[in-house]
């Protein structure tokens, strides 16, 4: 084995145990175009089989670093894997560095989200439920007004908190009997403060 392929083993080493058990490391030996090193080998292959690379030159053509592109595993599961050059202090290359990370379970966990979320299955909201809702009016109207501003609730300052307040004020929204401290509440600020930024 190459003396710099050997200075990637702890890296790589490193790699599998941060990602595990969703990472394969595999070290290849442009020279021998075999496995020099693997770990966390859920692909079944081990040290010394062959690479099944192509050939030096071709591999010379490759950037440093390639990736993130699409594989699949001998048991049909999809990975996520990258591929970055190893190479001599005179610039050759000697090796293969490649993280192969099994995005199968994060895929799973998708699907099930989305399912959850399928909005397309959402009828719209009954009147006869929210007509006289105003704590739901008054969240549709900050959350309208945020995305519209591209603004997040948790990070607005005073200037911004000024400017929600008297939006809502002009959509109506403290018509309801305890709006002002709701909507105090949400803003996390006082019920003074709301009707200070009022003025």
């Amino acid at each position: 084995m190459h003396p710099v392929i050997k200075t990637t083993l702890p890296i790589a080493e490193a790699l599998q145990k941060l990602l595990y058990p969703f990472a394969e490391i595999a070290i290849h030996d442009i020279k021998t175009n075999k496995i020099a090193a693997i770990y966390n080998s859920f692909s079944k292959r081990k040290v010394n089989d062959p690479s099944l690379l192509s050939a030096e030159d071709e591999l010379l053509t490759l950037n440093d670093c390639t990736g993130p592109y699409e594989k699949i595993n001998f048991d049909g599961k999809k990975l996520k894997s990258i591929s970055s050059l190893i190479k001599d202090e005179k610039g050759r290359v000697v090796g293969l560095f490649c993280i192969n990370l099994d995005i199968s379970k994060l895929n799973d966990c998708k699907n099930i989200i989305d399912g959850f979320l399928n909005y397309q299955s959402f009828v719209s909201q009954p009147s006869q439920l929210f007509k006289d809702d105003w704590k739901e009016k008054i969240n549709e109207f900050i959350h309208t007004y945020l995305i519209k501003q591209r603004l997040n609730l948790d990070t607005l300052n005073k200037i911004e908190k000024r400017k929600l307040i008297h939006h809502l004020n002009e959509m109506g929204a403290f018509i309801g009997k305890n709006a002002t401290l709701y909507i105090a509440q949400i803003l996390k600020v006082s019920r003074a403060t709301v009707y200070n930024y009022l003025v």
